[in-house]
């Protein structure tokens, strides 16, 4: 089995340039609220959960737009141009917003970038099955996680060097240097990925698998889902909701802690989640292989037990120590364990008509989490301590733990040696 290296890199792109404005937004935008207009944790992490209450509603609504439609350049690509387009215009807005403080301004301009991210991230994401194997996703699914940590490695480093420690900081060029990445990154995706010829030659593809596999998926496409792997499923999407639910109320906060708690200075805390991206960025790869290997619900398991283990060992830091480094790299290596391959295991349950309806299922429970989590957690900054974040963390990664124990389907079987050279596809 072979996976396509280079494509996959390729298709990476589009996760690459919206995860690049996903760690801009978690990382500055819960200091705008609080430091330019003044907003208290709770009403700032009611403003940070709107992007998730958009993409509750227009992940999965898009995602099952883009299985149905049908254009010259593919069914995903035109989503990923459009939204594109629309999200740089209006994030440029937001630091003229913020230097003027005004409030109106800056609603609406990330009201829009927000709606315009929501339409094309499903598209984005479904892109990677529609034209990978499903015994290569995990490993295809680590190359795009993989683009993704490239992408908030970048705006983290932007923000380390481009936010000052001392006075009111102009977010205007960090935010332009975030926008020209996007457009660079969709750009070279456009021009170097065919998506329907993609699509039709990984449709061939799995024409030459046997006729059992072929008669076994097309009984499958006019069938309900059976009990046991409904079963499944729901226990998957529980799970990660908890999971979200508890790295979401840590990535949102997160900024505040380290300045209220552990005393960084100016944009000196994106230290800290760097060293967590850069640990996941060197996992993802490995992490892709040994799923292969062990199965991807094992691989989760062990990852939410070491972010959970690290999120116990944060907490028990109230000062700034080097320690707290270390304690970030395992975050980012068990957040890589889980994201790598939870995703697969859900597209894995469904039917291959219907990878854009899973896709955005998946992003639908994740974004549900990431509503609640920044609300919930925020009132308990603002009411109880800032000290709560932590074990809050623990209570939910401990609950995912739990659910995920009793999955029983989406670990895919690697196909039988006579059949693994269908799976060369080269450019």
């Amino acid at each position: 089995m072979k996976l396509n290296y280079k494509r996959t890199i390729l298709i990476g792109l589009a996760f690459f340039s919206i995860c690049s404005f996903w760690q801009l937004y978690d990382s500055v935008i819960p200091m705008i609220l609080s430091k330019t207009f003044g907003l208290k944790e709770t009403t700032t992490g009611a403003i940070m959960a709107l992007d998730n209450v958009l993409a509750l509603f227009l992940l999965p609504l898009f995602g099952a737009f883009s299985d149905r439609t049908n254009t010259r350049i593919g069914k995903r690509t035109p989503y990923i141009i459009v939204g594109t387009i629309i999200s740089i215009i209006f994030m440029l807005l937001i630091p003229i917003a913020d230097n003027s403080a005004n409030f109106v301004l800056f609603f609406i301009s990330l009201g829009i970038v927000l709606l315009a991210m929501g339409t094309y991230r499903s598209p984005a994401v479904a892109l990677m099955p529609d034209v990978t194997p499903k015994p290569l996703r995990s490993k295809a699914n680590a190359i795009i996680n993989l683009m993704g940590t490239l992408g908030a490695v970048y705006s983290l480093v932007m923000i380390s060097k481009l936010v000052p420690k001392v006075g009111k900081p102009d977010y205007s060029n960090l935010f332009i240097t975030v926008a020209a990445l996007m457009i660079v990154s969709i750009v070279i995706m456009v021009i170097t990925i065919r998506e329907n010829a993609l699509v039709k030659a990984n449709e061939e593809v799995n024409a030459r698998i046997s006729q059992e596999s072929i008669a076994t998926d097309n009984s499958m496409i006019h069938q309900a889902m059976p009990p046991e792997v409904k079963r499944s499923l729901v226990l998957i999407l529980s799970s990660v909701f908890l999971w979200f639910t508890a790295y979401n109320a840590v990535t949102t906060a997160f900024s505040r802690y380290a300045v209220n708690v552990w005393g960084f200075e100016g944009g000196s805390y994106a230290n800290a989640l760097l060293v967590a991206t850069i640990a996941a960025t060197l996992s993802y790869v490995p992490i892709g292989f040994i799923s292969s290997h062990i199965g991807r619900k094992k691989t989760i398991l062990i990852g939410i037990v070491i972010i959970t283990i690290s999120y116990f060992c944060a907490f028990l830091f109230d000062t700034y120590s080097p320690i707290i480094y270390i304690i970030f790299a395992f975050t980012g290596i068990g957040w890589a364990s889980i994201n790598v391959n939870s995703y697969p295991m859900v597209v894995e349950m469904s039917r291959g008509c219907d990878v854009g309806k899973y896709t955005g299922l998946y992003y639908t429970f994740s974004m549900a989490a990431q509503i609640l989590t920044p609300i919930i957690s925020g009132a308990l900054l603002e009411n109880v301590s800032y000290r709560t974040l932590f074990p809050y963390a623990v209570i939910f990664s401990l609950l995912s733990l739990s659910t995920m124990l009793f999955v029983k389907h989406g670990d895919a079987k690697p196909p039988k040696k006579n059949t693994l050279e269908n799976f060369d596809i080269e450019d």
